[in-house]
């Protein structure tokens, strides 16, 4: 059967001081009126149900990510102890779905994603599982065909065409991944025609994953084993704890994908984005006539190409400004050139170097 793993643990430090630790940006409404977790799991509705729905966070969203997600059992829920990347998440969720069905089919996905329209979603989801099971050694991940030349996202070069294409979506054998390329090489990519941006989006079989997480980080996958021995025992949380924090963090692309010999990717047939900074909500808000995106109460006297995000109860005025981003929260507000929002993640490690925790 096909199970959903949404792994929900990101810290969003790009969109502070609207995303906080305990409010991260997958918890936000940012692209829509529904958080983007909850249009993830949303999303998920008529492919795999909620019981078949396990979502992966920290420990300290596990009662936030409840309440955003009600039809969500709870005992779907898995809140880590701590952060140790994408390869652990993935391969705990496969030892916790084998338990039950050893032949379980994983759909792997960000829950900070805004991808639309969702049955293009759905649809392409279920061709990689028809992929998988024709192939079940197989792992399937999904590429973008780029629009631009992006220096902020990993690349998937595709080789031939699949054989069996088993739906309706282009997919192809997998040559190699790239990681973020500087400015010229992401033009060589966008140029060559044959380069996708990876989206972090897998479908596998859990066995096939865990046998590759055996053979490649047999450390990591041992204390992993330690961990799901004592799911059901009253030692769960302490040998969690212990066993977790010992794991060397790793992705799962560096951990497996880059190292296995049957990948193939399936050419996204939705629109999509990671939304990985301001620019990109404005992008799913889109902006007035002066090229402003406003959310909250905002007075613009000739400003244009910024972005001004505030309650509802209180008023941003700006005047003869352009090309900026106005954040405003109750106890912090962020005011910067749009050109220089990368640099938003710095001021969280100053924020922590300062040790004012309080506005992290």
């Amino acid at each position: 059967m096909l199970y959903a793993i949404v792994m929900a643990g990101g810290s969003g430090t790009r969109f502070w001081p609207a995303s906080r630790a305990r409010l991260p940006k997958q918890l936000l409404p940012l692209g829509g009126e529904r958080t983007l977790l909850e249009d993830t799991v949303a999303r998920l509705e008529g492919l795999v149900p909620p019981e078949r729905t396990l979502v992966v966070t920290s420990e300290r969203l596990e009662e936030a990510v409840r309440e955003q997600l009600p039809t969500v059992p709870a005992d779907r829920i898995v809140g880590e102890p701590c952060k140790r990347d994408t390869a652990p998440c993935v391969a705990l969720a496969a030892l916790l779905v084998s338990r039950n069905d050893p032949e379980a089919t994983m759909a792997v996905m960000p829950s900070d994603h805004v991808i639309r329209p969702e049955q293009a979603f759905r649809d392409a989801i279920h061709q990689a599982a028809a992929i998988v099971e024709h192939a079940p050694e197989r792992l399937v991940t999904f590429g973008i065909p780029p629009t631009y030349a992006a220096e902020s996202f990993g690349y998937i070069e595709r080789g031939e065409p699949l054989a069996e294409p088993h739906g309706d979506a282009r997919s192809f054998s997998v040559c190699r991944f790239r990681e973020k390329p500087p400015a010229s090489v992401a033009e060589e990519y966008l140029a060559a025609g044959t380069f996708l941006w990876n989206a972090g989006i897998f479908v596998w079989k859990a066995a096939t994953i865990l046998k590759a997480m055996r053979e490649q980080q047999p450390e990591c996958m041992a204390h992993l084993e330690r961990i799901v021995q004592h799911w059901d025992s009253p030692d769960r949380r302490r040998v969690f704890a212990e066993e977790f924090a010992a794991i060397k963090g790793i992705s799962i692309d560096y951990a497996v994908l880059e190292h296995a010999t049957d990948v193939a990717v399936v050419e996204a047939p939705f629109a999509w984005d990671d939304l990985g900074g301001w620019s990109a909500v404005a992008r799913q808000r889109g902006s007035d006539a002066d090229g402003n995106t406003l959310a909250g109460k905002h007075l613009a006297i000739t400003t244009s190409d910024s972005i001004v995000q505030s309650a509802p109860d209180h008023l941003v005025v700006t005047i003869g400004l352009e090309n900026i981003l106005v954040v405003h929260t109750p106890d912090a507000t962020l005011v910067a050139d749009r050109s220089r929002e990368e640099s938003v993640r710095k001021v969280v490690a100053e924020l922590e170097s300062r040790g004012w925790h309080e506005y992290l």
